[in-house]
């Protein structure tokens, strides 16, 4: 369905889901800033010679809002979008559907050439960057996450777009409209897209007023008649391979990097969002040990697993060890207040010591699960120097003889192993 013959009434029937109020509310408004998108292509070039002919590219662990970011800002500033590692099942989806030829953005690592230009999309942190990439490269950064530890380092000025909203892709839409820059319809579903992802469909804590005006404009421009059926279709795409994923990928899957408190103390957070958050829950006894293989190959102090339900809007942290323990408990999580639901008890079996429950609504990494985090660290708290052992390991192991590896790889620590199965733990 074109624009033109997408209707207001069409959203005026729809259920009340906050995607559709979204649209409806916003759609005067985004109908507003529709008209000062150019209607061609064949208008002069936006010229911001900061970024004329770099190469736009996003965090390694490459997520829909990176990957749509990269590919509008290549579109509005002129360059080649490119992307840190390999696409998700999300983003597969969404490319397919907005028939994006995948084969357009490659891998940084072949197409970074000596010299060449970059600008970041989707952060700043150094943690986060493609090894490829060397800081002298970065001409720009196109962003809407705080600038907390290892923020990059010029040696010069850069071009710096950074905006509180809920999505980048946000930011490279209104870019278009506010510049008059043609918004290609392929690239206009992909920044949809990317948006609904990154705000949980307008319903997660880092949304904010320009995240659903730029929806409803989205959404009349690309002429998506049932934009809930749009975000259930996302809503699968995203869990399609979570279940096929071994314990240590899902650990190491959306994972980032960062320094607390004044001792710079490094915290990996990791974050598993799914439609079917039980399959995810009863395999928390198979992910406390990879997490600390993981933990051990970061070089970190402590890490972090959110299992987050994004239909439900419920999460549940796992702990790897007792000092993750002592830092979640300083915040406030777990505990007397908001307890282990029978079910979840149920799910996660002897693994349940290593989890604990946070309110509901609580969904965001950079809006609800760092921020309580770093504010204990500033209020003084310390690493306690304990014994990190996890009792959901001891669980695990029962009566089993236990051995250690005799000949550990390199890069991963001794590991348990269960000689009656052979299952490395």
């Amino acid at each position: 369905m074109s624009s033109t013959q997408l209707d207001h009434k069409t959203y005026a029937k729809r259920l009340d889901t906050p995607v559709e109020l979204a649209v409806k509310k916003e759609w005067a408004s985004a109908g507003n800033l529709l008209q000062r998108l150019a209607s061609t292509e064949d208008v002069e070039t936006l010229h911001v010679p900061e970024l004329a002919g770099a190469i736009f590219c996003g965090h390694l662990v490459a997520d829909l809002d990176s990957i749509a970011g990269a590919i509008g800002a290549a579109a509005l500033y002129g360059g080649t979008p490119a992307r840190a590692s390999d696409i998700n099942s999300e983003t597969e989806f969404a490319l397919e559907y907005w028939g994006y030829d995948v084969s357009k953005i490659q891998l940084v690592d072949d197409i970074l050439a000596p010299g060449a230009a970059v600008c970041l999309v989707d952060f700043q942190q150094t943690t986060q960057l493609n090894p490829a990439i060397k800081e002298n490269q970065i001409v720009g950064v196109i962003d809407h996450h705080a600038l907390q530890s290892s923020t990059i380092v010029t040696n010069r000025p850069i071009y710096v777009d950074i905006r509180p909203w809920g999505s980048m892709s946000t930011i490279i839409a209104h870019s278009f409209v506010v510049y008059g820059k043609a918004l290609p319809k392929e690239v206009a579903g992909l920044l949809l897209c990317a948006i609904l992802s990154d705000t949980l469909n307008l319903r997660s804590p880092t949304t904010t007023a320009w995240d659903r005006k730029v929806v409803s404009l989205l959404v009349q421009y690309t002429g998506v008649s049932d934009v809930n059926q749009l975000c259930a279709m996302q809503f699968k795409a995203k869990s399609k391979n979570l279940a096929m994923l071994s314990a240590y990928a899902l650990v190491s899957g959306d994972l980032k990097q960062f320094k607390m408190g004044d001792d710079q103390v490094k915290v990996a957070f990791a974050v598993i969002e799914t439609t079917d958050s039980a399959a995810m829950l009863a395999r928390v006894g198979e992910i406390v040990p990879e997490m600390r293989v993981v933990r051990s190959e970061l070089g970190v102090k402590m890490l972090f697993v959110a299992i987050v339900d994004i239909v439900e809007l419920q999460s549940h942290v796992v702990i790897a060890g007792n000092k993750e323990r002592s830092l979640a408990s300083a915040a406030g999580w777990g505990g007397t207040d908001f307890p282990l639901s029978p079910r979840v008890i149920q799910l996660a079996g002897s693994a349940t010591t290593n989890l604990v429950a946070l309110p509901p609504g609580k969904v965001s990494r950079k809006a609800d699960f760092i921020p309580p985090l770093s504010d204990v660290f500033a209020k003084g708290w310390r690493v306690p120097m304990t014994s990190s052992n996890s009792s959901c390991m001891l669980a695990l192991l029962g009566e089993t003889e236990v051995v250690m590896e005799e000949e550990a790889p390199a890069e991963r620590p001794p590991m348990l192993v269960r000689r009656q199965s052979s299952k490395v733990y």
